[in-house]
C-alpha cells in the first residue's frame, strides 16, 4: 500500500460563479482499520482561502501548523491577508524544500481573488502545482472523483447548486473506495459568507 493511501482519504475543489466549494471525506483510517469518523481534513486560512490536505493525516497536521506560522508572519509582515496564488506559491516552495524526505500529502488549495475571482489548486507531495479552471482532487478516491466530476461539473453554477453538485460528487466516489467515506464535509465560500456543511454518508 502507497504511504498517501495509509489513512484513506477523499478531498474535491470545485468553481462556481464567483464562488467555490471544497469537500471532504471523513475517515481517519489505519489501512482498513477505521479510528476516527469526524476527522478534519479541510483547513480555513482567512474568510476567503482555505486548504484541504489529502495523505498521511500525521504528515498534513504538521505541514497546516507550519503554513499558519508563514501566513501568521506575513500578515504581520504585510497587514493582508494572503491572496491565493501567493499561498499556492508558498505551500509549493515549502513543500519542495523537503523533497529529498517529503511531507506525504496532496494538498487542495481554494480561494476568491481579485475581484472574487475563484482560484483553485492542487500540488503533489514536492510542490509541482496543477491549476485548474473548474475542479481539482486528490486523495485515495481521486480516481473515482475524476469521473463523478467530469460528469457533473458545469460552470458558472450558483452556490446552492454547487454545493449540491460537489456533495454527489463526493458521495458517488467515495463508495467506490473503501479507504475513505463515513459523511463529508462542504464548504462554500462566497465573496460574502462561508457556509459550512456536514453530510452524512454511508457509514460502513
Amino acid at each position: 500500500m502507497s504511504i498517501f493511501e495509509y489513512n484513506g482519504s477523499a478531498l474535491v475543489a470545485m468553481v462556481g460563479k464567483n464562488c467555490f466549494a471544497i469537500a471532504s471525506d471523513r475517515r481517519l483510517g489505519v489501512q482498513l482499520q477505521t479510528i476516527a469518523t469526524d476527522f478534519q481534513r479541510i483547513y480555513q486560512i482567512h474568510d476567503r482561502l482555505f486548504i484541504g490536505i489529502s495523505g498521511l493525516a500525521t504528515d498534513a497536521q504538521t505541514l497546516y501548523q507550519r503554513l499558519v506560522f508563514r501566513h501568521k508572519l506575513y500578515e504581520l509582515r504585510e497587514e493582508r491577508d494572503m491572496k491565493p496564488e501567493t499561498f499556492a506559491s508558498l505551500v509549493s516552495a515549502l513543500l519542495y524544500e523537503k523533497r529529498f524526505g517529503p511531507y506525504f500529502c496532496q494538498p487542495v488549495i481554494a480561494g476568491l481573488g481579485d475581484e472574487n475571482k475563484p482560484f483553485i489548486c492542487t500540488m503533489d507531495a514536492i510542490g509541482a502545482k496543477e491549476l485548474a479552471k473548474d475542479f481539482v482532487v486528490a486523495g485515495s478516491a481521486s480516481e473515482s472523483l475524476y469521473g463523478a466530476c467530469e460528469a457533473m461539473f458545469k460552470p458558472d453554477m450558483e452556490p446552492e447548486e454547487l454545493f449540491e453538485t460537489i456533495s454527489q460528487a463526493l458521495q458517488a466516489s467515495v463508495d467506490r473506495d473503501c479507504l475513505s467515506g463515513w459523511g463529508g464535509h462542504v464548504y462554500v465560500v462566497t465573496p460574502t459568507e462561508v457556509k459550512e456543511r456536514i453530510l452524512k454518508g454511508r457509514m460502513d
